[in-house]
């Protein structure tokens, strides 16, 4: 309940370049650098809150940076200029992500280690039910008001998400938690050679993902000529597909026994494959069946990967491996924006979506040598 109110007021992010661009006056490069520094915020954000939370246990942290977020969301409309919305971005997302390894530790504390894979689904079951409404009601309320309506949602969910947090979640200690790992040893992710090895995947497979909430919205508006509305509705559909197919999906998945990294090499073939439909067939029907291709192996790879950073982390402090799983996101955050942004003002569109499409394939390869490397492992104890 408390993420998916807090996702359903995520109406900003999804519209962010647009808003700089169309609001602001902007040019590519500077939304760019812009998000960059959402990026850099989210990476330094992330390994605030993996160390707190490891100090602190994740109920204060959740607590903490759902309200003070909130607070920062209202305030980033008031900021004006290319520097200083660099610097209120980059503090907004700090506190933003220092959310994420809370959340994922509090999702390892209270799930049972065989149900982690339909744990982390069922959160991304509310993320997107919520993420599904965001962009379809913020695109209705930047045609029928303006953008900074979003910036009040924004905020006003997080508090209310916040409050509802304290009043329905049973508090746990952190040593309650810190009893399910008593026999695992304390190694550092930093150490972990394999789990370095699946965070470069998720480096590759995130900088062509994130290009669906930067890029592609203004390839929606500037090739394809659609209305703010009309994107919301497309970037809601991701979020209502996953919403009605991924449980049945993962628990299909978990029946039948597949190779979890065969799955995810299939998943990251989908993502490649949606980037060269949107590139080779030039109509706004098949926008969406990119963005379907895409949301399957976003249902397939976001689950399964989460899955292998949880069982990961049984062999060091969870905190840390969490932290380091969303900082890899948030690298792709600072570069993934600003390499799109220049692509397409230098390159193009098309070429852009060709150099996804190549990027999701070395991450597939990748995904290949890791699946040897865990065999090893396993076959040596």
């Amino acid at each position: 309940m408390v993420t998916f109110i807090n996702r359903a007021g995520t109406m900003v992010i999804p519209f962010l370049s647009l808003y700089l661009t169309s609001d602001m006056g902007l040019d590519l490069k500077e939304v760019g650098w812009i998000m960059s520094s959402f990026g850099a915020g989210s990476v330094l954000g992330s390994w605030i809150g993996g160390k707190l939370t490891d100090r602190l246990g994740f109920y204060h942290i959740m607590v903490g940076t759902l309200l003070i977020s909130g607070i920062a969301f209202i305030l980033l409309q008031l900021i004006e200029g290319f520097y200083p919305f660099c610097i209120g971005i980059f503090f907004l997302t700090l506190i933003l992500d220092s959310f994420r390894p809370a959340l994922f530790v509090a999702l390892r504390g209270y799930a049972r280690p065989e149900n982690r894979t339909r744990a982390v689904t069922l959160i991304r079951l509310a993320i997107n039910l919520g993420f599904s409404m965001g962009p379809a009601i913020g695109g209705i309320i930047i045609t029928t008001l303006s953008y900074a309506g979003l910036f009040w949602v924004d905020g006003i969910t997080c508090m209310l998400a916040a409050a509802i947090l304290v009043i329905t979640l049973p508090r746990r200690e952190l040593s309650e938690l810190e009893e399910k790992r008593e026999d695992t040893a304390d190694r550092s992710p930093y150490k972990d050679g394999s789990f370095l090895l699946a965070m470069l995947v998720t480096v590759l497979v995130s900088i062509p993902f994130v290009q669906y909430f930067s890029t592609i919205p203004l390839f929606y508006k500037e090739v394809h000529f659609m209305s703010e509305a009309q994107i919301g509705l497309l970037l809601g559909f991701n979020g209502l597909l996953i919403f009605l197919a991924e449980m049945p999906l993962i628990q299909w998945c978990e029946q039948k026994k597949f190779d979890l990294f065969n799955i995810l090499i299939f998943s990251v073939g989908l993502f490649g494959l949606s980037f060269i439909v949107i590139n080779i067939f030039p109509s706004i029907s098949f926008l969406w069946v990119g963005m379907a291709l895409m949301t399957i192996g976003e249902m397939l790879n976001f689950p399964f990967m989460n899955r292998f950073v949880f069982d990961r982390s049984d062999n060091g402090p969870p905190g840390a491996y969490m932290a380091l799983f969303t900082i890899a996101w948030s690298v792709a955050h600072i570069f993934g924006h600003n390499l799109g942004m220049r692509s397409v003002d230098n390159l193009g569109y098309s070429a852009t979506w060709w150099l996804c499409a190549v990027c999701l394939v070395i991450a597939a390869l990748f995904i290949v040598i890791l699946k040897a490397r865990v065999r090893q492992e396993e076959n040596r104890q």
